[in-house]
């Protein structure tokens, strides 16, 4: 399994995740390669996608929006999202992927 999934870093993690926009609901469904797979409700048309990720990441991590941020992939699905103040432990657990625990960069 790939340590890059969900990285800590000194300012927060940042997330390697796939998304794919136009689901029926928005939620993670685990994993899809070596990225966290995201489906969000919302069409890729002018952001809107981009924006529910980081509106239901922040959510699920209790985290204010505008520590969110898509770091690279902001116009394809792949994706690397920088969440502010918080750590890979915190991220695998609140988007309940805590089998990947070897997934995690010590």
């Amino acid at each position: 399994m790939n340590s890059l999934i969900v990285q800590d870093t000194k300012a927060g993690a940042v997330l390697t995740v796939h998304i794919q926009p136009k689901a029926s609901t928005t939620e993670c469904v685990g994993l899809y390669g070596d990225a966290i797979k995201i489906r969000v409700a919302a069409p890729p048309v002018d952001g809107a996608a981009n924006d529910e990720l980081i509106r239901f990441l922040a959510r699920q991590l209790s985290t204010p929006v505008t520590s969110v941020q898509i770091q690279s992939g902001a116009n394809g699905r792949h994706k690397r999202v920088f969440v502010k103040g918080a750590t890979a432990q915190l991220v695998m657990a609140r988007l309940n992927l805590g089998q990947l625990k070897g997934s995690m960069k010590e």
